[in-house]
């Protein structure tokens, strides 16, 4: 029953990938943040 729910959630999330439905939230592939896509520096006050 546990093997059957897992598939059943696996082939949702793959459905609401191929329909648009998600979105990336990672920056980078490194996870340092951005500024409008350029990685982001402080900059002194």
């Amino acid at each position: 029953m546990g093997f059957l729910f897992l598939l059943l959630f696996v082939l949702f999330l793959a459905l609401a990938s191929a329909a648009g439905m998600t979105a990336d939230s990672r920056d980078s592939a490194d996870w340092k943040p951005s500024d409008g896509g350029r990685p982001w520096r402080s900059r002194p006050c």
